[in-house]
């Protein structure tokens, strides 16, 4: 009994320590999330505060903008409620006849519509205004500071370290020209120690490098922490990874490239208004590039798309663009994680496809959703961004020690993130020099992963001699969502031109036995079980989980290179085919539209470096 006792006091130890300094699950969470204090939603209609927004997101049932009752289908782990600084609280300010508001021109303008019951009028208004930058403030300082005092208190109320985080952010809304340079700001620490600043604006500056100052002099002021999260880039002209500067148009350099590194350690690959990951276009031999393009013009709906803009709009491209210049410039401004949110301006961050609560009010449940528009041109109706080009999407997966402010956003900051298109399915890789097929009978993958190797979001030292990376990758389905399809490897590297290059890896997928690989190493398709009709499908394809070991079969130990997994699910149906049934608008609505897609999860990259 003694001897027995002694093992327990050796293993304990061990195993507690490992559980302290690794991550043993992933948390679920909207870093995107607008409510009735951001000025477009609630001139568009928006009743749902940040109060009820956080009541949503804990389970409970809320009274939605247009009078329904919500309910998320499961609540989340954490949220950044990410209302837009410029003009914060301008909905609660009409409604309070604030009297700055009413002295100022525009806010005036605006008030009128709203009074007048044109609240729509008055979101298209703000939005057209914002394209011109500081012209759409609207001078009431004293707006801006009790909206920004109720949002840190709210935070603060509703964060329960262990149980559910809350943090204090905000969302720098520049569109210079209507082009989307977005970025969510996200604070580690609570009231106290943000409260001696305002949100930065695109009324102080549209250029990302004065953002960049501004959350340097927080950190150096505080003692706090703050990191930055650009959007989705489909919608910035080519602007969002442009290789030059915002501020002048020069090429990008060494300092550039370390400040948006040091920032923004990760980027929105998917969200309501697109996905982000890849496009057609540029890898026309990844059959599923094409997943929930929406590239017609920008968020303004003021400028037609080029071919020639699409390769700075796109996370993949942008992180190929990033070897080049760690190539020419010994730093990497690209080198970013990957997670997914919802963008949600109705305060209601739902993501399955049978209970999507919509982009906007406007766009709540309804027989006639599927025909409005989000954000109409100012220029031609063909620009319009419609309704029909809008996912149910997405979702931030976090890989981290404990449900806190402290440990979820050092997760972030290391990039072990991935992002989802709105299931809860999870993923995990690990990159190393030591792992074989063997490893994939370990009970517990991440401890080998961990001890032998790097997660996601690491850097894989110079290869041993005549090593190759090896990865071990791994995927469970959402519990209430579908079964799995494959899991991919995603790699991109510079060649011995140092033009960057990319391959897609099919690495492990369902059914092994009946689907194999084609001679030019082509995977047949899972199949599907939908009904788009009755809008159903059935697991009776897939697996409920994947594990896979792979090595790079082209390693050139010369060659910098990065590696991300791509996890997919079987076929399902789209919100859209559930709003057709549910309302059995069967001979209304369009048949030229997908009712099914695979929905899927976007891993962050691990790169590899010869230094």
């Amino acid at each position: 009994m003694r001897n027995i006792i002694l093992v327990i006091f050796l293993v304990l130890p061990f195993s507690l320590a490992f559980a302290d300094s690794h991550p043993t699950r992933a948390y679920f969470g909207d870093t995107h999330l607008h409510t009735s204090y951001s000025p477009d939603a609630g001139m568009a209609g928006t009743k749902v505060g940040p109060n009820d927004a956080y009541r949503f997101v804990l389970g409970e049932t809320v009274t939605s903008s247009t009078g329904q009752a919500a309910t998320i289908s499961k609540p989340l782990d954490f949220v950044v409620i990410a209302d837009h600084a410029e003009n914060l609280g301008l909905a609660d300010a009409i409604a309070t006849s604030d009297p700055g508001l009413l002295a100022d021109p525009f806010g005036k303008e605006l008030y009128d519509l709203v009074m007048a019951g044109k609240g729509v009028d008055a979101f298209n208004a703000l939005v057209q205004k914002m394209n011109k930058g500081a012209e759409a403030k609207i001078k009431s300082e004293a707006m801006l500071r009790n909206a920004w005092t109720k949002i840190m208190e709210l935070a603060d109320r509703y964060n329960d370290p262990g149980e559910f985080t809350a943090f204090i952010g905000y969302e720098w809304t520049s569109q210079p020209g209507g082009n989307n340079l977005h970025r969510v700001v996200v604070f580690r620490g609570d009231k106290a120690s943000v409260d001696p600043v305002l949100p930065f604006s695109n009324f102080d500056s549209e250029n990302v490098e004065d953002l960049w100052d501004y959350m340097a002099a927080y950190e150096k002021e505080s003692g706090g922490q703050v990191l930055a999260i650009p959007h989705n880039g489909n919608l910035s002209s080519g602007m969002m990874f442009s290789p030059e500067y915002q501020t002048d148009g020069k090429p990008i350099d060494k300092a550039y490239a370390d400040n948006r590194s040091r920032w923004e350690p990760i980027v929105e690959v998917t969200q309501a208004k697109g996905t982000g990951e890849a496009h057609p276009f540029l890898s026309p031999d990844d059959k599923f590039a094409d997943f929930e393009i929406v590239d017609t013009t920008n968020l303004g709906g003021t400028a037609e798309r080029t071919t020639d803009m699409i390769q700075y709009e796109y996370v993949r491209p942008a992180l190929k663009m990033g070897l080049e210049f760690d190539e020419s410039l010994g730093a990497n401004p690209f080198k970013f994680g990957l997670i997914g949110s919802t963008d949600s301006h109705a305060g209601l961050p739902a993501t399955r496809e049978d209970n999507w609560w919509g982009k906007a009010p406007f766009l709540e449940p309804s027989p006639d959703r599927w025909k409005d528009v989000l954000i109409r041109s100012s220029r031609d109706p063909s620009l319009d961004l419609t309704a029909l080009q809008l996912a149910a999407s997405g979702l931030a997966g976090v890989w981290a020690t404990d449900n806190t402010r402290e440990a979820i956003w050092d997760a972030m900051a290391r990039k072990e993130v991935f992002g989802t298109t709105g299931t809860r399915l999870q993923v995990r890789a690990f990159g190393g020099y030591d792992f074989g097929p063997g490893d994939l009978k370990e009970l517990d993958l991440a401890s080998k992963g961990y001890t032998a190797g790097v997660p996601m979001g690491g850097d894989l030292a110079a290869a041993p001699e005549g090593a190759s990376p090896s990865f071990l990758v791994e995927a469970m389905r959402d519990p209430n969502g579908a079964n799995l399809d494959r899991i991919q490897i995603v790699k991109g590297w510079l060649d011995q031109d140092g033009v960057s290059q990319e391959a897609v890896y099919d690495v492990v997928w369902s059914d092994p036995d009946t689907r194999v690989l084609d001679a030019q190493g082509n995977l047949p398709s899972v199949g599907s079980s939908v009904d788009e009709i009755e809008a159903t499908y059935s697991n009776t394809i897939g697996a409920d989980s994947l594990r896979g070991f792979w090595e790079d079969p082209a390693f050139d130990p010369a060659q910098k290179a990065f590696y991300y997994v791509r996890v997919m699910e079987i076929p399902t149906p789209r919100w859209l085919a559930y709003d057709r049934k549910n309302y059995d608008l069967y001979d209304e609505m369009p048949k030229d539209v997908r009712y099914s897609s695979q929905e899927r999860a976007y891993g962050s990259p691990i790169w590899y470096s010869p230094r």
